[in-house]
């Protein structure tokens, strides 16, 4: 299999923002998102399988993550995800073959782009709708935390006590080595602007800060068919709120849970995902 450390940090400027991207593999382009707390390096696993299948693996660290710059807009809002997205396909050159994969928030965008892309994968994310009202639910609402307090003034400081970031890996991850991963997000969200980014993620979601108003409104909707995967011991959002995932997704989609994986399964089981979504994108030519 191909090496991680054959993959080297890149730039491109894309809907006004410098972006930093690891790429690996020739092909038709395979964009990878990654979520938080993490780094584009969470598909480390994953991008190797991609390029020994023929696909140009590219995945960019998303807006406000080093080394990729803190945004000049300010803006975090899906209809920014959603512009990057397109722009960066655009940027790298993706035709017609090109996939994408996104993880966390990374999904966010996939869902609003899926029928443009020849095939698109989620994970740990339930498409739009799906959560109802279980996202109200009392267990739900403990493990959903951090998403109340990123909303207060206390966010920044608490983020960046000593611990909280390794202990929501440990919570959405039960029982995985976090260790390499972790050094990789202080790299990437460690200062404190940086930090304030991942937040601003947040706060642009429930409201607190309105949408920029620079990017027109996310049509409602998935557009297209998505593979879309779960972890069963998922901490971060419970595997028993994606039992009608699917319902919400457009025909001939797919959901999988994987046993034995919590919310990083990309990492915590990467031959099985990686089959998965080599499975579903099939023949990169």
């Amino acid at each position: 299999m191909l090496g991680f450390a054959v993959m080297e940090i890149r730039t491109i400027h894309a809907n006004g923002v410098e972006f930093a991207y690891l790429s690996l593999g020739e092909g038709p382009l395979a964009l990878c998102l990654h979520g938080f707390p993490d780094t584009a390096h969470t598909w480390r696993h994953l991008m190797p399988a991609l390029a020994e299948h023929g696909y140009r693996a590219v995945a960019p660290f998303m807006r406000g993550y080093a080394p990729t710059e803190v945004p000049a807009d300010g803006a975090y809002e899906d209809a920014a995800l959603v512009a990057d997205l397109r722009a960066l396909r655009e940027e790298l050159g993706g035709g017609d073959d090109a996939v994408v994969i996104g993880h966390d928030w990374g999904a966010f965008p996939v869902y609003a782009t899926a029928g443009r892309f020849r095939r698109a994968v989620t994970l740990s994310v339930p498409p739009p709708g799906s959560l109802a009202g279980g996202f109200l639910e009392y267990e739900q609402l403990k493990r959903s935390f951090y998403v109340f307090l990123f909303q207060t003034a206390l966010a920044e400081s608490a983020a960046a006590a000593p611990g909280f970031i390794d202990n929501l890996w440990r919570d959405w991850s039960p029982g995985y080595d976090a260790s390499e991963d972790l050094e990789f997000v202080r790299r990437s969200i460690g200062a404190p602007a940086n930090l304030a980014a991942a937040i601003g993620y947040y706060r642009a979601m429930l409201g607190t800060t309105p949408p920029s108003g620079r990017y027109p409104a996310v049509e409602g909707g998935v557009t297209g068919p998505v593979l879309y995967l779960h972890g069963a011991e998922d901490g971060c959002v419970s595997a028993d709120l994606t039992k009608d995932a699917l319902s919400h997704l457009p025909e001939g989609s797919r959901t999988e849970v994987v046993p034995g994986a919590g919310h990083f399964l990309q990492l915590e089981r990467p031959a099985e995902v990686n089959r998965l979504i080599l499975d579903w994108l099939g023949p990169s030519a």
